[in-house]
């Protein structure tokens, strides 16, 4: 173990400041003359990237972020996570960069191959249990990027402009449930700003959000060149930056501390921490690997399967044996695994869905090329052959998907299309074959306009090196399908919840949609999509029921347990994934989303089983982020718990009263309403009759029988700031504003007015003087 105070005592200015950044791409400084090691990073979210003389070593590839999310499962994310961290720990690493848990803000994102989820409950689940197998191999954690990047267009400089319960409800809340449930060692942040602030100097991030509110004792690194202004980051909370400034950010941290621009004392804390890192990762790393209980290449083809996603089928699938079947598409013999950037794994070899039927010796498959797996040209020849096959055959079955140039690190999507060269090959092969099947490869979203023609649809995303055995242990059925979306598909591009304002102008982005992302904001506006979150089929079916709760009625700080019974009552063995959301009822002060995802459970079935799910609920399952308070606040009410297979699919309910224990802050100030002074909860009655008002809002209630002018009277005094009250019948402004400040609870009297006339100023003038 590091003598960690003695250390600090011992270096030099400089040496401190040396080690605040990286060595090189992929290490960090050593001390040597103190003893202290250089640790090795290494990028991998879905497999190990060892970069080594400028070449990648070959590893395991699994399927990419979009893909693993829509498995709904954590304990095969932890066995993903682990698989990582044992190929890390293998090769001499210290801390994998990974996982990626952005926000799907925009299906667009060109890197949304990389990140989990639209919905920040469950990219917080997964995310956690990652970093949790990749920990307990001994190799250090780095969630990323820390925080709101969810654009590649501008993203070293972009400034996302969202208020801060967006922010802390959707695109906070992932990072926030990983550092509280899994404590990664590091955390990476991101280079774009928030609010016009780097992340890499966002005091309001780094420190009281992440280390004072939510604990972290880790360290925080930049992405790669993500350094803003290096003195300014030490203070803020930012430790490491990567990769080297070859000195030069090193000269600017020694310059400030001797001018006293930066105080050593905030440079000692930085250090205090690197050293933490440093000794937990050599400490880590001499702990002996448990045995592998299955190699990472079984591994990787079952978390393919796990993870695909069965849109669509009319009966179609499984195939059998001894039908006739057209393999279409070159994705069929080099398929589309993996994404393009910083997260490209270097592997062995692929095996494409055509060499695994081969392999597997199922015969009566023939192939056709079908269109250009690069680009979007044309070939009629190839198209014609494509045809014959499909007419031939028993079934068809199209391998389609976006190439790499479409979707990539760096650069966003320009559409949802597919390219049009697929699109006209799936609509020839249609009108031939009504049993035609499209394989999707792809790391998000396209739009389908010919979904309604074909039989079946198989969504793989980017299902890693060992996709192709994934393909044929699905279309074949030895492995029934589980996977859901882990976002939702949207009709058009136009559709989208941030439109009008994705990826922004010259150098902001407003998040305008603010926490209608994703299903929050298509259920909020009733916009019809192709398929929504959740949503997922299989080759067997299952019923819900027997939905209970622990109590009906709770306190915001109670637990609530939520019980459902799930059936299969198919006649295969079958996974579910049982999804639990929370729906506020009634008139809400605050404008919520429809329902929220609280609860997830991925339950295996024999044909005939039964089995019951328990979902605990806290109070953050109810709450939303009150700026007024500021902090979680659950209003009181009723809640309906829904439990189903998807969003839209929810046929179990049940309410529960949720009463609050916290009060919101009721500040007076100059745009205070009579509205407000109603709905606020204290004793206003003294107020409301000084005003001239009744208690009762006759406009809210109709009251039978009310006179219609006067409803209209009391709808229109409801909205007047309470200073504009003078114009009702000459009102005493002194007495309002007296009962005002005698209103117990009320906060702000120090903005009330001091009303006084004309006279009383000349009054109080000549006593004066």
């Amino acid at each position: 173990m590091l003598d960690i105070e003695s250390l600090i005592g011992q270096m030099t200015l400089e040496e401190k400041a040396a080690l605040c950044s990286g060595a090189d791409q992929w290490h960090t400084k050593a001390v040597e003359r103190l003893g202290i090691p250089a640790l090795r990073l290494s990028d991998g979210p879905h497999g190990l990237r060892f970069i080594e003389d400028g070449k990648a070593r070959p590893a395991v590839c699994f399927p990419t972020g979009s893909a693993l999310a829509s498995s709904f499962d954590p304990d095969l994310m932890w066995q993903v996570g682990a698989a990582l961290g044992r190929a890390a720990r293998k090769a001499g690493v210290h801390t994998l960069l990974g996982p990626a848990v952005n926000m799907k803000r925009s299906p667009l994102c060109g890197r949304n191959f990389e990140y989990l989820s639209e919905d920040p409950y469950l990219a917080g689940v997964l995310g956690a249990a990652m970093v949790e197998g990749i920990q307990a191999q001994g190799v250090g954690a780095c969630p990323k990027h820390f925080a709101a990047n969810n654009q590649e267009y501008r993203r070293m400089s972009v400034s996302a402009q969202a208020d801060e319960q967006t922010l802390r409800e959707i695109y906070l809340a992932a990072f926030e449930r990983i550092v509280r449930q899994a404590a990664p060692r590091t955390l990476m942040c991101a280079y774009n700003r928030i609010n016009g602030t780097y992340c890499s100097e966002n005091a309001w991030l780094l420190d009281q959000v992440l280390r004072r509110e939510w604990d972290f004792d880790g360290i925080v690194m930049t992405d790669w060149a993500a350094m803003a202004e290096r003195p300014r980051a030490l203070k803020a909370g930012l430790e490491l930056e990567m990769p080297t400034s070859f000195g030069e950010n090193d000269r600017r941290i020694v310059a400030a501390v001797r001018k006293g621009v930066l105080e050593e004392s905030v440079l000692n804390e930085a250090v205090r921490r690197l050293l933490r890192w440093i000794d937990w990762c050599l400490e880590a790393a001499s702990r002996p690997l448990a045995p592998e209980k299955e190699s990472a290449e079984a591994l990787a083809r079952r978390a393919a399967g796990e993870c695909a996603v069965l849109l669509k089928n009319n009966g179609t699938l499984p195939l059998k044996q001894g039908q006739k079947i057209a393999f279409i598409g070159g994705f069929a013999q080099t398929p589309r695994f993996q994404g393009g950037g910083s997260s490209n794994v270097q592997v062995r070899g692929v095996v494409g869905a055509l060499q695994a039927a081969r392999e597997q010796k199922i015969g009566n498959i023939v192939y056709a090329e079908g269109f250009n797996t690069v680009d979007d040209r044309t070939d009629p020849e190839q198209l014609a052959r494509a045809v014959e096959a499909a007419r031939g055959a028993d079934v068809a079955v199209i391998f389609a998907g976006l190439p790499n140039a479409f979707e990539a690190e760096g650069s966003d999507r320009e559409s949802l299309a597919l390219p049009q060269s697929q699109s006209a090959l799936i609509e020839a092969v249609c009108a031939v074959q009504p049993h035609t099947v499209v394989v999707m490869h792809a790391g998000s979203p396209v739009v389908m306009p010919w979904r309604d023609k074909v039989a079946a649809i198989l969504y793989m995303y980017l299902g890693g090196q060992s996709v192709g055995e994934a393909e044929i242990d699905l279309l074949f059925g030895v492995v029934n399908p589980s996977g859901r979306l882990a976002e939702t598909f949207p009709v058009r591009l136009e559709d989208t919840p941030c439109w009008l304002d994705f990826p922004g102008a010259e150098d902001e982005v407003q998040y305008s949609e603010g926490v209608y992302i994703g299903y929050r904001w298509y259920q909020k506006r009733a916009i019809p999509v192709q398929y929504p979150f959740g949503y997922g089929l299989s080759y067997t079916r299952f019923a819900y029921s027997n939905l209970r709760l622990s109590t009906d009625h709770i306190q915001d700080t109670d637990a609530l347990t939520v019980w459902v019974d799930v059936t299969n009552t198919g006649d295969r063995e079958g996974r579910e994934v049982v999804q639990l959301y929370v729906a506020p009822q009634g008139k809400r002060r605050q404008p919520r989303p429809l329902r929220e995802l609280k609860g997830v459970a991925k339950i295996a079935l024999r044909p005939g089983e039964t089995r019951t799910v328990a979902f605990p609920l806290d109070k953050r399952s109810f709450a939303f982020y009150s700026r007024r308070l500021p902090g979680w606040y659950v209003e009181s009410g009723p809640y309906v718990v829904q439990v189903g297979p998807s969003s839209q699919d929810l046929p179990l309910q049940a309410v529960v009263q949720v009463q609050s224990t916290d009060t919101l802050p009721v500040v007076y100030t100059d745009h205070m309403t009579v509205q407000d002074l109603r709905e606020s909860g204290l004793d206003v009655a003294e107020a409301l009759e000084a005003i001239g008002v009744r208690k009762v809002d006759l406009s809210a209630v109709g009251l039978a029988g009310a006179d219609p002018r006067e409803v209209h009277l009391d709808a229109v005094r409801n909205g007047m700031p309470i200073h504009a009250t003078v114009s009702i019948a000459k009102r005493n402004m002194p007495a309002i504003y007296d009962t005002l400040r005698r209103i117990e609870g009320l906060g702000g009297k120090e903005n009330i007015p001091r009303w006084e006339t004309e006279d009383e100023e000349e009054k109080q003038s000549a006593q004066g003087g």
